[in-house]
């Protein structure tokens, strides 16, 4: 897929307030450009690249079941992120500097807004099948809301049209792990609050995966252990990992993003914001989801016309849907067949 990046030319409101000169989205699509070909469109989860055939390889590219040639598909780079599109990590034409903290707070109708410049910009009147998950399906579900006769299939999965306080509860905790790292605040240089930012993606980690996966894969195999250190090493890598390829400045901002999911907000309510999706929906649920419980997937789905819900067994909670590629493939099929 080939990267590439739009500069607006004139300011962008944010929701929440604040303004920015230049903004730039980024954005992966199909190469050679779009022909009228059919439109597979991708939001991509919290801490992903707008590249659906990097994270997600087993489904996405050339040859694959969501086909790079075959279909014209796109992903847009969240705002906030730090993956190309603007964000706090972005340099601030007025100082030379990055923004740190003088950007715009961010929300998911703003990613969306963002979304549909791209669309406008590609001359895509109609998306065939939009898939969201996680963060992702909050886009996706926004998106169909928001703009219901341009979306024909969607599929939400591992995802709610509004954050629980449970989700929020992990939010904070994840921000409170960045703020005690004294070089958060500092704003010295993008490597503020790296130390934080691998104690908050370990907090993260126990919420995207479950028990049953854990006992497992992190199971220690010496019997004579004194102290279990198995899991222990897995959290600190997983950490390092994160901190080496992400800035904790985006991480902070993106969580807020998350915290702003409410389809309902100015609607008249979730239940009615919901009743305004048009197109083919399937929802889908992941058994030991811990963030996403599968029950309130279900409810969710009876919310919205005509929607199927299915539900998909993993060891991985809600990385399932990153990991469960045979499932997914088999509920993605016939949608696609129908295109």
């Amino acid at each position: 897929m080939e990267l590439h990046k739009i500069k607006l030319k004139e300011t962008f409101p944010f929701e929440a307030g604040g303004s920015i000169e230049g903004l730039e989205i980024a954005y992966h699509c199909s190469e050679g450009g779009y022909h009228g070909q059919k439109v597979v469109w991708i939001c991509h989860a919290l801490t992903a690249n707008s590249d659906p055939s990097d994270w997600w390889s087993s489904l996405v590219g050339k040859g694959r079941l969501i086909d790079t040639e075959k279909y014209f598909v796109v992903c847009v780079n969240m705002l906030g992120s730090c993956y190309g599109s603007s964000g706090p990590s972005s340099v601030n034409p007025l100082t030379g500097e990055p923004y740190y903290f003088d950007f715009p707070r961010v929300t998911v109708r703003d990613i969306v807004k963002a979304i549909n410049i791209v669309r406008e910009s590609l001359g895509i009147a109609k998306i065939d099948f939009l898939i969201g998950s996680s963060i992702g399906g909050f886009q996706a579900i926004e998106l169909a809301i928001s703009s219901p006769d341009v979306v024909e299939n969607a599929v939400f999965m591992a995802t709610l049209s509004r954050v629980t306080p449970w989700l929020t509860g992990f939010e904070e905790s994840q921000r409170m792990a960045l703020e005690a790292d004294p070089t958060f605040r500092e704003c010295a240089s993008l490597e503020g609050g790296r130390e934080g930012l691998k104690c908050a993606r370990s907090i993260a980690l126990l919420s995207y995966r479950c028990d049953a996966g854990y006992n497992v894969r992190q199971f220690e195999t010496d019997d004579d252990t004194v102290f279990a250190d198995r899991a222990a090493s897995y959290q600190r890598y997983q950490g390092k990992k994160l901190a080496d390829r992400f800035d904790a400045y985006s991480y902070w901002y993106l969580s807020y993003g998350v915290d702003s999911q409410n389809v309902g907000r100015g609607r008249g309510g979730e239940e009615k914001a919901l009743s305004m999706i048009k197109c083919r929906t399937t929802v889908i649920g992941i058994d030991t989801d811990v963030i996403f419980p599968a029950k309130d997937m279900e409810v969710m789905a009876g919310k919205i016309p005509g929607a199927s819900y299915h539900e998909i067994s993993s060891l991985f909670g809600h990385d399932g849907f990153l990991l469960e590629n045979e499932q997914i493939t088999e509920l993605f099929t016939p949608i696609l067949e129908k295109l």
